[in-house]
């Protein structure tokens, strides 16, 4: 489901918000009602009004239920009355107009009051005899509700207020806490804490945020590794130029002595342009490690490519022989030229570096409905199964021990250990896809069975598949991704 947080969020709020306006309605009706009746000591003094008006007028007469009627209203400031069931008073007592109106007596003070009436009820107390009764207008100091502002006060913007209050931090620790996490794992990395990781803290869950922690994870990583390999890169290069750089101070001083002049001059030339070369080839690999670039500006015919590559590697190993078995043309679309060139060429000079004089490197290319296949053997020695892919970082050598004869006759390019890591990143900035693999384990492949001889060869094979267009390579991505 798309959006997740948005439709949480959206049902936690219209939730919070029907038991918001639920918890109110309750909570003022339950507080109106309980607030509607007089208070018990009230109810008490009511009644006791009515039977001490009862007892004087049975013992003493209407005269002295008179006198104490007088007493009773001006003591509570209120009307009151003593009326027998044909609404006829008695003992200097008259009936209020709105009671001669309507036909009707009080009511108990045991009965609810309405609070929202202006006027206060009349309450009644009956005699024994059931056909006489004592009322009186409930005085104001009896009136039940006196807290009922401040009531509705706290119940619509009191209780509101903190009910909101609490669904907005809870809102805010749900939005916060992943936030949070990802602060937290943004100033570790900024701190210089590499391995440092959101989605390592992060809450159980699975929204937009925590979709936000793993791209800053994966931005991490990427950047943790690029970081890495920067520094890896440094400190191999200038591993790398302390030889030719103690090897032209000691041409340099050859020179300033008059020492093999002519040696000492080529020697520095030599060195000089492997400086260059090793220099040119780290900032390319440095780039395309960093960049991680798309190289796909150009048309052209692969067999072409591969044809001019190999005669120019014919004329520098001449005592090798380089094999090719391309079909008569192989279009590719949205590639580059340049970048697949100097890979292949790195590729096809590696091979035929490593292969004995006398021996033979083939190169084929076959195709499919999608990608071309270009696969590279030679007769060397292979390398041992752990550094297969190692032969692909930059700087890596399976023989370190190099003869001082190979830097004179082998490709610079690659005399160094970056030319099949320029190869690697060069074909996946076309969109393609190199690996590599012994010829000896080839034979366990049921392709190779048929081949008795397979069992008798050594070397390493390269395989490198390329698409034939990178339109059509991101339109398969795009497919697959959206699947």
């Amino acid at each position: 489901m798309k959006n997740k947080l948005l439709w949480r969020l959206c049902a936690f709020i219209a939730v919070g918000t029907v038991l918001l306006f639920w918890a109110i309605a309750w909570l003022t009706n339950h507080t109106e009602t309980s607030m509607s009746f007089i208070d018990k000591a009230h109810q008490e003094t009511l009644y006791s009004y009515g039977q001490e008006a009862e007892k004087i007028y049975l013992e003493d007469g209407e005269q002295a239920l008179a006198a104490f009627l007088q007493e009773v209203k001006t003591k509570e400031d209120t009307w009151l009355a003593v009326v027998n069931s044909q609404m006829t008073t008695f003992a200097d007592t008259q009936m209020l107009d709105e009671f001669v109106d309507r036909f009707q007596i009080g009511r108990s003070p045991e009965w609810k009051i309405h609070l929202y009436f202006s006027e206060n009820p009349v309450m009644e107390v009956p005699f024994v005899d059931d056909n006489t009764h004592f009322l009186i207008q409930l005085p104001q100091r009896m009136r039940p509700g006196s807290l009922l502002l401040a009531t509705r006060l706290t119940l619509q913007i009191a209780l509101p207020l903190v009910i909101l209050s609490l669904l907005s931090f809870m809102l805010y620790r749900h939005l916060m806490t992943p936030l949070k996490q990802l602060e937290n794992a943004t100033k570790d990395f900024a701190n210089g804490n590499l391995e440092a990781r959101a989605m390592a803290a992060m809450p159980k869950r699975n929204d937009e945020l925590t979709g936000l922690a793993q791209t800053f994870d994966k931005m991490a990583q990427r950047t943790s590794s690029l970081i890495y390999n920067q520094r890896s890169l440094l400190a191999d290069l200038s591993h790398e130029l302390r030889t030719p750089l103690a090897r032209i101070d000691m041409a340099i001083d050859f020179v300033e002595q008059d020492i093999n002049r002519e040696q000492a001059l080529s020697s520095l030339r030599y060195e000089a342009s492997t400086m260059r070369e090793l220099v040119e080839d780290t900032l390319t690999f440095a780039w395309l490690n960093t960049e991680s670039p798309q190289l796909n500006s150009d048309d052209f015919d692969l067999v072409e490519l591969i044809n001019v590559i190999c005669e120019d590697a014919r004329f520098e190993y001449p005592d090798r022989t380089l094999h090719v078995d391309t079909p008569e043309c192989a279009n590719i679309e949205k590639s580059s030229q340049l970048a697949l060139g100097q890979a292949l060429e790195n590729i096809i000079r590696n091979a035929l570096r490593h292969t004995p004089e006398q021996s033979k490197v083939s190169l084929t290319l076959t195709s499919d409905n999608n990608n071309y296949v270009i696969t590279v053997k030679d007769e060397g020695t292979g390398v041992p199964e752990s550094m297969l892919d190692a032969i692909f970082e930059p700087f890596f050598r399976v023989d370190k021990a190099r003869a001082a004869k190979n830097y004179v006759h082998a490709a610079k390019r690659s005399g160094f250990g970056l030319g099949l890591a320029l190869a690697k990143r060069q074909i996946a900035a076309v969109g393609g896809d190199i690996s590599a693999i012994n010829r000896a384990a080839l034979i366990k492949d049921n392709a190779l069975h048929r081949d008795a001889s397979a069992t008798k060869q050594t070397g390493l094979v390269v395989t490198i598949t390329l698409p034939k267009s990178f339109m059509l390579l991101s339109q398969i991505e795009k497919s697959l991704h959206t699947k």
